[in-house]
């Protein structure tokens, strides 16, 4: 039975999330797949999961834990991203999705080429893996 994921902002602030609202998700998949994805609070995403899981990402930390290239060497894992260049009020700006895998944010200081998997933002999750999304995100 496929799924649908919603991607929305509540009350009319925040990050514009893609359109059209409604996605159909791929019916038999092993990958953690998002039901709902919005904002908590003022910055943060929520995502709810097709199991019924919530999950709540900071959004500093979610940007912290960016896997793109520019972020993270890509041959090594090492990470390039310094800690104190991101501000504490950095928050998303737009969410997309790509593909039937993966989220896309743009980020209020202008970041935009990261690609956040479904499988990954599973992992970070805190409260499935009992650590923050830097430790997880890094691989540390």
């Amino acid at each position: 039975m496929a799924g649908l994921v919603k991607i929305r902002c509540e009350g009319g602030r925040g990050p514009r999330f893609a359109s059209p609202a409604r996605y159909t998700m791929m019916a038999e998949t092993t990958q953690p797949q998002p039901r709902e994805i919005t904002r908590a609070g003022e910055h943060d995403v929520k995502i709810i999961w097709q199991d019924g899981h919530e999950s709540v990402y900071p959004a500093r930390a979610l940007r912290l834990a960016c896997p793109c290239a520019g972020c993270v060497d890509e041959m090594t894992g090492v990470v390039r991203l310094i800690d104190t260049s991101i501000s504490h009020d950095v928050h998303p700006v737009k969410i997309d999705l790509v593909g039937r895998y993966a989220i896309s944010i743009t980020w209020s200081d202008s970041h935009r080429t990261g690609i956040y998997s479904f499988d990954l933002l599973r992992k970070l999750c805190s409260c499935c893996q009992g650590q923050g999304a830097r430790d997880v995100g890094r691989g540390q």
